[in-house]
């Protein structure tokens, strides 16, 4: 069996460290989410986010939308937290449900409010050695990665996702660390044996058991992203054959969700901060 990295307890040194500094701002740091439709993973996170928000004093709000919801309508609230001084940091919990086109609503963001880090300008900002906002997914598996004090230098990374828009920002921060990465569709067949020899693998296609222990080498560090809700139980994309293999692994729940959320309010606050210096 692996050791267990403990997502939950690298995430709540950060926030004990936010709260402090939210303490002692002159005004209260806010971050709206809006969330569209009724996907049970997108209630939870958002869930998780509203607690540890308010937990530390940043001022919370859930903009909610049916799944028929236009692109109009969700793009007009958008809009609207754009032009809101109150509101330092906006997210648009994804995926968003068939007919919204993710890209658009993405972009519409105000760059200097996209806590999430996705907005092109801040992938090309970030990529180009000049990050404003690191997007807080692929900040959280590195510091989860790193946790376990294995010396990254010349290691492998093999990352399954199903968009650019997660492993590019990861495997930029990885490589800054000395790390050679690897991306893969998991609909492409054609890396296994690319996975098979990588150091470290991290899962983030949303299919329960996706990496089999065919998969992975003895030895490897698991990180797994996936978060499937079926009934009571919460599924991650690494199967237990596969955990069995690992020397290192993060729990589902309780290892990439809580860094991402503990990353997502370390930008929030940086966001405020920048907002008050410009102004």
């Amino acid at each position: 069996m692996p050791k267990i990295i403990d997502g939950k307890k690298l995430a709540r040194a950060i926030r004990d460290r936010l709260k402090t500094e939210v303490g002692q701002l002159a005004s209260v740091p806010g971050l709206a989410i809006v969330l569209v439709g009724d996907d049970p993973a997108s209630h939870t996170y958002v869930g998780l986010k509203e607690k540890a928000a308010e937990e530390i004093g940043i001022h919370f709000e859930k903009h909610t939308f049916p799944a028929t919801a236009s692109q109009a309508d969700v793009l007009a609230r958008v809009e609207e937290l754009n032009k809101r001084q109150d509101i330092h940091g906006i997210v648009v919990q994804l995926p968003l449900p068939h007919g919204l086109d993710e890209n658009a609503i993405i972009q519409a963001i105000n760059p200097a409010k996209d806590v999430d880090g996705f907005h092109p300008a801040n992938i090309q900002a970030l990529l180009a050695g000049e990050p404003h906002i690191v997007p807080g997914l692929a900040e959280g598996i590195y510091r989860l990665i790193a946790s376990t004090d294995v010396s990254l230098g010349g290691k492998k990374a093999m990352i399954f996702a199903n968009s650019p828009v997660f492993t590019n920002p990861l495997e930029y921060i990885l490589n800054q660390h000395g790390m050679q990465t690897v991306s893969c569709s998991p609909d492409v067949d054609d890396c296994l044996h690319v996975s098979q020899q990588a150091d470290v693998v991290v899962a983030v296609v949303g299919r329960p058991g996706y990496v089999t222990a065919e998969m992975v080498k003895d030895g490897v560090i698991l990180i797994d992203v996936g978060f499937t809700k079926k009934g009571t139980q919460v599924l991650g994309d690494i199967s237990d054959a596969a955990w069995d293999k690992a020397s290192w692994a993060t729990p589902v729940p309780g290892g990439v969700g809580p860094m991402t959320v503990a990353m997502l309010l370390e930008n929030v606050v940086a966001a405020y901060r920048r907002s008050q210096s410009n102004t």
